[in-house]
Order: C-alpha cells, then sequence, then structure tokens
C-alpha cells in the first residue's frame, strides 16, 4: 500500500509496433492525423544537461541530422508534449523476478495507470508476458482497466523468452492508424534482460525493432548488490534504438552512509526491513524510475526528413543527430534501414 501511495503522484505519457491484424484496432481522431512520406524518417530525440535534467526550449535550428555522414534537411519538427503513442508493456514472468515481484507488479500497474489516462485516445497500449514463452495477454487498446486487470492475475515462473517477447510486439499485435509516425511506437521492459528461451537472437530482434521504428526502454529488476548476465543486452536494445534503461533497485541505498561497511547484529540492512522507511526508500526508487522514462517519453523533440542519398538496398543506415549548445548529451536511434520487412 506503501508503494502504491507514493507512487500514485503524477505523470502523464506516451508509445508503438507491426503487422496488420483486423480486431478493434483504437482509431485517433481523423482530424489530428499526419501525412507522411515512406521514405520519411522519424527520429525522436532526448537532450539532457550535465544533471541529466530534460532541456526542453530547443529550436529546429539547433539541430543537425546526418545521415550516412551526409547532413540533412529537416522536414518537420516539434517539441509538443503529450504526443500520441503506442505502449508495449513487456514484464517478465520468469523465476528470477520473485523476489521483487510485488514491488515490480505495482510499479508496472502505475505505469499503466500514468502512460494510459482512461478515455484519451492519443495513447494505447499493450500486455506482453513472458516466461517459457511469450504471450499477448491483452492487445491494443486505449483502456488501462484491461491491462491493470491483466496485471493483478499474472504470477512469475519459469524460464525468460525476452527476444521473442520483443519480436511478438512488432510484429502480432493490432496497429493503430498513423503508426510509427503518429501515433509513436515505445516498448517498456520490465525485467533483469535475460533469455534463455527464445527462438529469435538477439540481432534479429534488433533489427525488426529498428525497422518498425520502436524506441526500447527498460525499467531493470536487478536487486542491489547482484549483476544480471542480460543487463548487457538490454542496455545494447534500449541504446541503439534510442532509449535507455532504468536501475531502480541498485540506486536504493546509494544515498545512506554505511551500507555494507558497518555490519549490524540484525543484519546489513541500511534500513530494517519491516518497516514504513524500508518500503518508502524502496518505492521513492522505483518511482523515481519511472518519471525518468515518462518524464523522457513526454518531453522528446520529434524529427523527421527525408534522405536525399537513399538507394535501393536494404542496407542499415547511420542517424548522428547534433546539438548547437555545449555540455549536454544528446540520444536518438543509431540507425534505420529505409524498407520495412516483408
Amino acid at each position: 500500500m506503501a508503494l502504491r501511495v507514493l507512487l500514485c503522484s503524477c505523470l502523464v505519457l506516451q508509445g508503438f509496433a507491426q503487422q496488420p491484424k483486423t480486431p478493434q484496432t483504437p482509431q485517433p481522431d481523423p482530424q489530428h492525423s499526419i501525412k507522411v512520406q515512406v521514405n520519411e524518417v522519424i527520429v525522436p530525440v532526448t537532450v539532457t544537461d550535465e544533471k541529466g535534467k530534460f532541456v526542453s526550449n530547443l529550436d529546429q535550428q539547433d539541430f543537425q541530422i546526418f545521415d550516412q555522414g551526409k547532413p540533412q534537411a529537416i522536414r518537420f519538427f516539434t517539441r509538443e508534449r503529450s504526443q500520441p503513442v503506442v505502449i508495449g508493456f513487456l514484464m517478465d514472468l520468469s523465476n528470477s523476478t520473485r523476489t521483487q515481484w510485488k514491488n515490480f507488479e505495482l510499479a508496472a500497474e502505475e505505469m499503466v495507470i500514468q502512460m494510459l489516462p482512461g478515455g484519451n485516445k492519443k495513447f494505447s497500449g499493450y500486455l506482453i508476458g513472458y516466461s517459457n514463452e511469450a504471450e499477448l495477454m491483452v492487445d491494443t487498446t486505449t483502456d488501462p482497466d484491461k491491462i491493470l486487470e491483466k496485471l493483478r492475475k499474472v504470477k512469475p515462473g519459469g524460464g525468460s523468452a525476452l527476444y521473442d517477447a520483443i519480436y511478438q510486439a512488432c510484429t502480432s499485435r493490432a496497429l493503430v492508424q498513423g503508426e510509427p509516425v503518429e501515433p509513436r511506437r515505445i516498448i517498456i521492459v520490465i525485467g533483469d534482460g535475460n533469455d534463455n528461451h527464445s527462438s529469435k537472437s538477439l540481432d534479429e530482434v534488433l533489427e525488426i525493432a529498428q525497422r518498425n521504428l520502436v524506441t526500447i526502454y527498460g525499467i531493470s529488476t536487478t536487486s542491489y548488490g547482484f549483476t544480471s548476465e542480460g543487463d548487457k543486452n538490454l542496455v545494447r536494445l534500449a541504446e541503439e534504438t534510442g532509449g535507455r534503461v532504468e536501475y531502480p533497485l541498485q540506486d536504493v541505498y546509494k544515498d545512506v552512509p554505511g551500507f555494507l561497511s558497518q555490519p549490524r547484529d540484525e543484519g546489513n540492512y541500511a534500513i530494517q526491513p519491516g518497516t514504513g522507511g524500508y518500503t518508502s526508500a524502496i518505492a521513492t526508487s522505483i518511482f523515481r524510475a519511472i518519471a525518468n522514462v515518462t518524464g523522457e517519453v513526454t518531453t522528446q523533440y520529434i524529427l523527421r526528413y527525408i534522405p536525399d542519398n537513399t538507394d535501393s538496398t536494404r542496407q542499415f543506415r547511420n542517424i548522428n543527430v547534433k546539438v548547437a549548445l555545449a555540455n549536454v548529451k544528446v540520444r536518438a536511434r543509431k540507425g534505420y534501414y529505409p524498407f520495412a520487412p516483408q
């Protein structure tokens, strides 16, 4: 309960995937839809300062974009908040999540509530759970209650098929009219990045995510003092698609002096387990991770351009975005494929 109270205080958001499916696809307001040319490239960009705070007051002339090293003309630019998105919530249901399962279940629920404000057709989402297999548990919807109801019923157990879950998110759900431009496509993986049951490989799912203009974020479930073999893979998926990974349980004790250096008879805890302080510390850290992800998606710049030197190949093309401002960090997808998958 303490976690839910702490988590339930702010934010509004947005989200993503591909392959036609006929079932009751949510339809955005046609008056607000936009047209985009087939060969137009969409690049969400995040700019942060030295302290990691979002820089949200830049204009189009502050940006330069390079395709295969050649400067491109930006045809469309926006920094509006609350841009339409489709969000895939990918929930790790493997045995590795058992320790902190209740915390991350409640965190996932809160993300759904914040990112899918009920009744707003600009924001859609879907739920995929993965353990030994990946399962589309709730197809694309604007109704957060459908996802919340399913989240409250699932239980962890088994292996981890993360890559199959990402592949499924990109190929096997109902689409929203206007994807991947308006709305954009986002995946949020709540897990540790491990995979031991997928039929797809890391390279395969990274390519299909890039082809489908998907941005991947991660909320790591790896606990303090532990490491995950899959962490580097989760980081690669996020960074190469323009996203990031948050580590809420790794930072719980960073401001508590003496943790792991001053053992106590009761156990080596910075805050006594079972107390409100311990629950509050975990809740605050998870909430911060959620705020970072939702804040980034809502404060991104969107750039679009038509490459002036495309050819008929399907080779990966590198993108580089630069900002005319010192001491900032620019995060964007590292590249794209000129054609969608067959």
